[in-house]
């Protein structure tokens, strides 16, 4: 059952669109968009409150929903450069790389980048619709020293559990107390430091 907040905000930010839903059309509309945290749609509908211009659509609110998923343009940033490189990225970005790593081999970035962002946007799109939450998984490339450290920042943000990345990686260094504080295991480290000796 959607919240009186959820219903208002989409009433509100419709009228801001130009356009005044009947209760029938306001009660689909808050509907479709049930399958989907219903902060991250009220945070949606603020950006779209912002951004939207023109008559206020599902599509409008369900592609400015944070799911956890990277814009394309960050997305396609972290795409593993040569093999040596390591990455943790979602199955959208994996299935979109598919779709332009030939071009990238090729030299053409631009060709590359815009069939990344054709297919990473439409996978992106799908998953949405479907209610998916992210997936976060790894590729591991030839070079351990990129390895670690693609491995430290996805702990570090949640994407991947620390005991996850140390069996990947078993001479990950040591967490320390910001990445323990984010998995949840400490907020303080372990041992005392020297100084503390």
């Amino acid at each position: 059952m959607p919240s009186t907040e959820l219903i208002k905000a989409v009433a509100v930010t419709a009228e801001l669109c130009g356009r005044v839903f009947s209760p029938e059309a306001a009660a689909v509309f808050v509907n479709d968009l049930s399958v989907y945290p219903e902060q991250a749609v009220i945070a949606a509908l603020a950006r779209c409150r912002k951004e939207v211009r023109g008559v206020l659509t599902i599509a409008d609110v369900v592609s400015r929903i944070d799911d956890g998923r990277p814009g394309v343009e960050e997305a396609f940033a972290m795409l593993p450069k040569t093999e040596a490189d390591s990455v943790v990225w979602t199955a959208e970005m994996s299935q979109a790389f598919g779709t332009c790593v030939s071009l990238l081999d090729a030299g053409d970035t631009v060709a590359a980048r815009m069939a990344f962002k054709e297919t990473y946007t439409r996978l992106v799109s799908q998953a949405r619709d479907k209610g998916e939450p992210v997936k976060w998984y790894p590729s591991l490339g030839h070079d351990p020293r990129t390895r670690d450290a693609v491995l430290s920042e996805a702990v570090s943000k949640g994407r991947l559990s620390l005991a996850h990345a140390q069996v990947l990686s078993p001479m990950l260094p040591p967490p320390n107390a910001a990445m323990l504080a984010v998995v949840g295991k400490a907020t303080k480290p372990l041992l005392p430091t020297p100084e503390a000796a």
